[in-house]
C-alpha cells in the first residue's frame, strides 16, 4: 500500500476519534481503557502524542526516558491527558491532515490509530467499523512483526482466520473472528478473546 493511501486511512481514522472524544461525558473519559494502567483521558492523550511526533522530538523525549519505551510512551500520555478533553479533541482534530510521524513506518501510525481508538470505544461499549483495506494492511505488517507489540510471537504456531474478509495467517490449531478482533488480539489485548473461537484460543490466552 502506497504511503498518501495509508495516510487517507490515518487521517480519517483521527477525524472519527476526534469526533468520538469530543462526545464523550465526564465519567468515560475517567473509564479504564483497555491499555493496562491507562484511562481513556490517558489513551486519548497517547493518540494525540503520536500524532503530533516529530523524529527529532522522538529521540529527545527517548533520551530523556532512558530510552524506556513503556517510560517514553506513559509520560507523553499523562502529559498530554493533562490538557483536558476540548483540547485533546481539538488537537487531534488538527491532525487530520499533516504527515508527520516518529522514526517509524507510517504503517504503524495506522496501526496506532486504529487500536488505541479500539482501547477507547470497546470499554465504553461504543462499536467502530475500519475499512477493511487498513484492517488487512495492518494485520499483514504486525503478522510477521515484533518490534514493540510482540504479534509474531504472540501468535507463532497459530493459523489466524478472519471470519469477515479474506484474510488468515500461519499453520497450527486455528483462532477465528472479525479481523480487527484478531489485530487487537496480536497486539496483546485479552478483553478481545470473548469475540474469537477455535482450538488455538487457549494458547494464544496463555501468552502475555
Amino acid at each position: 500500500m502506497k504511503s498518501d493511501e495509508i495516510w487517507k486511512y490515518i487521517h480519517s481514522e483521527r477525524a472519527q476519534m476526534a469526533d468520538t472524544l469530543a462526545a464523550l461525558k465526564p465519567g468515560q473519559w475517567a473509564a479504564a481503557s483497555w491499555c493496562e494502567g491507562w484511562s481513556v483521558q490517558d489513551t486519548a492523550g497517547h493518540i494525540l502524542a503520536a500524532a503530533e511526533q516529530t523524529p527529532a522530538n522522538f529521540c529527545k523525549e527517548m533520551i530523556s526516558a532512558g530510552f524506556r519505551f513503556s517510560v517514553f510512551a506513559d509520560r507523553g500520555a499523562r502529559r498530554l491527558a493533562a490538557i483536558g478533553p476540548d483540547e485533546l479533541a481539538r488537537r487531534l482534530r488538527a491532525r487530520t491532515s499533516t504527515t508527520n510521524h516518529p522514526p517509524a513506518p507510517v504503517m504503524a501510525m495506522l496501526g496506532e490509530i486504529v487500536v488505541h481508538g479500539e482501547d477507547i470505544r470497546r470499554p465504553l461499549g461504543q462499536r467502530h467499523e475500519s475499512p477493511q483495506g487498513a484492517l488487512v494492511a495492518v494485520a499483514d505488517s504486525w503478522k510477521n512483526s515484533n518490534l514493540l507489540i510482540g504479534a509474531k510471537r504472540r501468535i507463532a504456531g497459530l493459523r489466524l482466520r478472519a471470519t469477515d474478509t479474506e484474510w488468515a495467517h500461519g499453520d497450527g490449531p486455528e483462532v477465528s473472528g472479525p479481523l480487527i478482533s484478531l489485530i487487537l488480539a496480536m497486539t496483546g489485548r485479552k478483553a478481545v478473546h470473548p469475540d474469537l473461537t477455535g482450538e488455538g484460543l487457549a494458547t494464544l490466552a496463555n501468552r502475555a
